[in-house]
């Protein structure tokens, strides 16, 4: 008897030994304009059918929602001259998401701001300053109430286009971690590329993810560390992409009132959210409201489930009240001071 109990207990050992040192499938895809990198724990059977099916979902989801594709379903949108159009049901959901965070966010994020984008040159990096009479005719082309979505059919009035770039690669994370879970994973972290991460559970071993957050003076570094679990991150800032004329700087976040960048004394804005989407989006919509409107939105709409990390142009951190606990200064930042939102 005594011998089959060590037998168990050292197979009981093994095992958990196994789990302690169970390595994660590592991999890395080309979507969306951008790398994005995967790291999942479990088993090889599940991790094994991911490493194929997340790819497939990637390519499948930028083929429908790609602004430059010709036979993407946006694409075909922005040509229907007014006409509807029918569309992927994955592309409707995603549309009808990114439209309510418009209407919420007042317009601050407006997904028909393509013309504009491509005006600045950002989706080909030849980049030039439009004069302010191209900008006053750019704004008035930007409204996005003027999409129609009935069903599967959406309508867009001739001479605008859409851009569901603010919020693909959040929408994405959704569905990817979605698949994450329904395959049996409960800890994955992914890395969808240019500030948007997705983490799917805890680490092994029960853990939160530890994420930095970009300092926006020296994006080489990490000014602060945020820790998720289940939860989903995402930074606009003016750092990410730009170009510069006559010593002036030009980023590509966009004030749809303007048609041009967004000046809202902010360097970056960082979101945390059970919704990749939602962090991409209102990312993209805190930062070109600034400060003090971003804030009171936040104190606005607690049903959104977010907080937020601000760094102002001068170099000064607030961070929302949400955060506490999970959000602390990274080395060499220790003596930065950070102002709590109520």
């Amino acid at each position: 008897m005594k011998k089959r109990f060590l037998c168990v207990l050292l197979a009981l050992l093994l095992l958990t030994g196994c789990a302690r040192t169970q390595k994660p499938v590592e991999f890395t895809s080309f979507a969306m304009d951008t790398v994005m990198s995967f790291t999942l724990y479990g088993g090889e059977e599940d991790t094994g059918v991911l490493r194929l099916r997340i790819p497939e979902e990637l390519g499948t989801l930028e083929g429908l929602v790609s602004a430059v594709r010709e036979d993407s379903d946006v694409s075909r949108i922005n040509r229907g001259a007014g006409q509807a159009v029918k569309v992927d049901p994955a592309t409707a959901r995603l549309l009808a998401r990114a439209w309510e965070l418009c209407e919420i966010t007042d317009g601050a994020l407006d997904i028909t701001a393509y013309p504009a984008v491509k005006t600045w040159g950002f989706t080909t990096g030849e980049y030039r300053v439009p004069a302010e009479g191209e900008l006053a005719e750019l704004a008035e082309r930007i409204d996005y109430t003027a999409v129609k979505l009935e069903g599967n059919s959406v309508t867009l009035p001739a001479g605008m286009e859409l851009d569901l770039g603010a919020v693909a690669k959040g929408y994405a994370g959704d569905v990817l971690a979605e698949t994450a879970r329904a395959n049996g994973l409960t800890s994955a972290l992914l890395d969808l590329g240019q500030s948007t991460i997705m983490a799917v559970g805890t680490k092994p071993g029960g853990k939160p993810w530890r994420i930095g957050i970009v300092d926006p003076a020296q994006p080489g570094s990490y000014f602060a560390v945020v820790e998720l679990t289940g939860m989903a991150m995402g930074t606009s800032g003016g750092y990410q992409r730009y170009f510069e004329r006559d010593g002036e700087v030009w980023w590509h976040i966009l004030d749809p009132k303007t048609a041009a960048p967004a000046r809202s004394g902010l360097a970056s804005v960082t979101v945390v959210s059970p919704s990749a989407l939602a962090c991409d989006g209102l990312s993209t919509a805190l930062f070109v409201m600034g400060l003090e409107a971003g804030a009171r939105f936040w104190r606005d709409h607690p049903e959104l489930q977010f907080d937020a990390v601000f760094v102002t142009e001068e170099g000064e951190i607030y961070r929302t009240a949400g955060l506490e606990g999970c959000f602390s200064l990274a080395e060499g930042y220790e003596d930065r001071e950070v102002t709590v939102l109520e």
